[in-house]
């Protein structure tokens, strides 16, 4: 699918845009691979690292529509990475997450209805599911413009799909990092902010090829959910350093006990496939579209009444060992 394509990611230069550049250009033979971001340092980083010729790179930010549109001119899919993150820093500075997670994605949205993008891919989060910080409520907010964007494409071949998933193992920013950091530094305990806490687990590259699967599965409209484990805060630290005291320092603003990414009040709507769940538009489009059957011939079927996707009552928890044997200690 990708062989010959032009495909641009924004966010590019974090975690997920390097090690999806890096297996588009070990898989495939794309002609381009554009990198828009606003970090110059990291482009320059990526430059050294990736000297291939199929290499493009755009200084630009998602909040620059006109911008956008320079780097989609060409370009057959793109991949939206781009977003600010950080919990707590969304509740303290809300409207420059608004600016960036749900303006942005407008001017993503516009940028490649203009340029005739076909697929459109929007990473979203598992705390977009029933939110209750502003980082959620803005990538909800993000995932509901790219499903009705299906009915703004008009004659245009533009198709927008979601996909959502959990905590990325060792990104940027996550817990696992930070607790390596401590006890690299010489921590004789570790902050855990409630020992009843579970999360989604999915590592980087579980990610990229979940979103190289579901280019090739999306009618447009849908929102992915793949099947992946949950961890228990605590498994994580026994994982890292056996027997480490802990300190328990309550929940962070904006935080939850458990994350959800099949809602119960959208059960209605869900279908199980395989290896990941899909969640059909509310909305109805001008085409009607079999969500059961997708792409690569894949058949889901409707989930029962009352299900919800929580990593808190998934049914694979990581034990410490498997936590261990992914590397993470």
């Amino acid at each position: 699918m990708f062989d010959d394509a032009s495909i641009l990611i924004t966010g590019g230069t974090g975690s997920f845009g390097r090690r999806f550049t890096k297996t588009l250009l070990t898989r495939f033979k794309p002609r381009r691979v554009v990198i828009f971001s606003r970090d110059e340092y990291k482009q320059y980083e990526m430059q050294q690292e990736f000297r291939d010729p199929a290499m493009r790179f755009f200084l630009g930010d998602v909040r620059d529509e006109s911008r956008l549109r320079q780097a989609m001119r060409g370009v057959e899919y793109v991949i939206h990475a781009a977003a600010l993150k950080q919990v707590p820093a969304a509740e303290y500075n809300p409207m420059e997450c608004i600016k960036t997670n749900v303006n942005g994605a407008q001017n993503v949205i516009a940028a490649a209805l203009e340029n005739d993008v076909q697929r459109v891919i929007a990473l979203s989060t598992d705390k977009a599911a029933n939110p209750v910080n502003l980082y959620g409520a803005t990538k909800l907010a993000s995932d509901k413009l790219f499903v009705a964007a299906n009915n703004l494409a008009g004659g245009h071949v533009t198709r927008f799909s979601v996909v959502r998933y959990g905590n990325v193992v060792g990104s940027r920013g996550s817990v696992l990092p930070f607790f390596k950091k401590l006890l690299a530094e010489g921590a004789r305990e570790l902050p855990v902010t409630d020992k009843r806490m579970t999360r989604f687990w999915i590592t980087l590259q579980h990610g990229v090829d979940f979103v190289i699967d579901i280019v090739k599965r999306m009618h447009g409209g849908e929102l992915f959910v793949p099947k992946i484990p949950s961890v228990r805060i605590t498994d994580l630290v026994e994982s890292l350093a056996p027997g480490i005291p802990v300190r328990y320092i309550g929940i962070r603003p904006g935080e939850k006990l458990h994350e959800i990414m099949c809602p119960r009040d959208e059960a209605h709507l869900t279908l199980e496939f395989t290896r990941h769940y899909v969640i059909r538009p509310t909305i109805t489009f001008t085409q009607p579209v079999d969500y059961a059957v997708d792409g690569l011939e894949g058949r889901g079927v409707p989930v029962r009444d009352g299900f919800e996707y929580s990593s808190g009552t998934n049914e694979h928890f990581l034990s410490v060992e498997e936590l261990r044997e992914l590397n993470v200690a």
